[in-house]
């Protein structure tokens, strides 16, 4: 019974080549230009709301300060990563300070950068966003001085001071070494969820970056599924998809390509195999605009190919695998549920085995970060939340199927995908 039912789900798409080849409309497939010349970088202004954000939960908190490396969030928060400033064993430091000034009401951040004294102007250099042009206080810690306790007492807190820094969780555990000795009754914590979740809820001057993106990426994908012929290498596929990120308009853009059997391991590198007739050819692709990341992947097939009938049926349980999961996602929901939701899928078809990874990712201005959809987690979805949907099935030796699309979750609280501009997730392998 479950086997006739799985089958007449997949039939309800099957057409004379197995699925359907004309899932969306040809008006939607055009030749590749820059995609989002329209989308602009995020504004001084809501680096202004960023930074005031971060000021006032700490001042909530009753924290000394916030401490990042160059980062992601050194980034969110005063626009600067270590794209501009590689890490070394030298440590600059982006510092926040709760202001309250005058007024105990109102709190300013007070930002300070903590840098070698050899470095200096270069560090003056960095593309810092300070808050209503308060401007960026410069502490120099010379080569035979502790860094640590020269930021500390440029900030005015002495080496017996109590309180709680707050540190950027991938901080590098030397320095929250350092700060706790340069302070030895200073409690050095990770960020809490108060501070985290400024940067997991994208404004939506972050989600149209992000859209944009992922538009691009599909389209990419496009371009070059419709240029795939028997024979191509998967190394010769890989350069073509970059190439169609590039001309998107995205950078650092690349793909995760997979032809037949290869598709098997989730993050395999490939052996420059040739794509049969009889193979899906795997996508994983993603690029940078404004230094947000897109993430889609596409299984995909040749026009008339001869693709097994139980791997067509095996692309049809991913497809309503990836439906059920974006059901299940609403604010409020714990982010395990859409996780559950396709691998209760995958179980009526006998496939749950083959689906070995979380169901999802949270996506910004890093490609993987939280919160995680994932089985065990009680974290919740909210809206502003952003998730990568990937279900996948890998039977070794024999045929992988993963299809991800990115999503958010809008003001209602229900789920929608980045790529709805673009005709949204894919509808066929022929329809990518």
């Amino acid at each position: 019974m479950l086997r006739l039912t799985i089958y007449s789900i997949a039939s309800l798409v099957l057409g004379p080549f197995g699925l359907y080849q004309d899932g969306i409309s040809q008006n939607s497939v055009h030749d590749l230009a820059p995609h989002c010349d329209h989308v602009p970088p995020i504004s001084k202004a809501e680096f202004d709301a960023r930074q005031a954000a971060l000021s006032s939960e700490l001042h909530k908190l009753n924290a000394l300060a916030y401490v990042a490396e160059p980062s992601a969030n050194s980034q969110f928060f005063a626009n600067f990563s270590s794209v501009n400033w590689k890490l070394s064993e030298r440590p600059l430091l982006l510092i926040v300070r709760p202001s309250t000034g005058k007024s105990e009401t109102e709190v300013q951040p007070d930002l300070t950068i903590l840098t070698p004294t050899f470095e200096v102007l270069r560090a003056r250099g960095l593309p810092v966003s300070s808050f209503k042009n308060s401007g960026v206080r410069y502490i120099s810690w010379a080569e035979e001085a502790n860094p640590y306790s020269t930021a500390l007492s440029g900030l005015g807190i002495a080496p017996d001071s109590n309180g709680t820094i707050y540190v950027d969780s991938s901080i590098r555990k030397f320095i929250v070494d350092g700060l706790q000795d340069a302070g030895p009754n200073l409690r050095i914590a990770s960020a809490p969820l108060e501070i985290t979740s400024l940067r997991e809820r994208k404004s939506p001057a972050e989600l149209e970056i992000l859209k944009c993106a992922n538009e691009a990426t599909v389209l990419a994908i496009r371009n070059v599924h419709r240029q795939l012929s028997a024979g191509m290498h998967e190394s010769q596929v890989r350069s073509m998809l970059a190439s169609s990120l590039r001309r998107t308009g995205l950078k650092d853009g690349g793909c995760l390509t997979l032809f037949g059997s290869n598709a098997a391991l989730p993050h395999g590198t490939g052996t420059d195999r040739v794509l049969q007739q009889d193979d899906f050819a795997l996508f994983d692709c993603g690029g940078s605009l404004h230094g947000y990341i897109s993430d889609v992947t596409r299984t995909v097939a040749l026009p008339g190919a001869r693709i097994p009938e139980d791997h067509l049926r095996i692309w049809s349980t991913v497809k309503a695998a990836q439906s059920a999961a974006m059901k299940a996602a609403r604010a409020g929901a714990l982010t395990r549920e859409p996780d559950e939701a396709a691998r209760a899928w995958f179980r009526l078809s006998g496939l749950d085995k083959y689906f070995t990874h979380r169901l999802g990712h949270g996506i910004g201005l890093q490609g993987h970060e939280q919160p995680y959809l994932r089985g065990g987690s009680d974290d919740i979805i909210q809206t502003g939340h952003v998730f990568s949907n990937e279900p996948g099935v890998y039977i070794e030796d024999k045929v992988g199927v993963r299809l991800e699309d990115c999503f958010y979750i809008d003001d209602s609280g229900m789920p929608r995908y980045l790529t709805e501009g673009v005709g949204g997730p894919s509808h066929s392998p022929w329809a990518p």
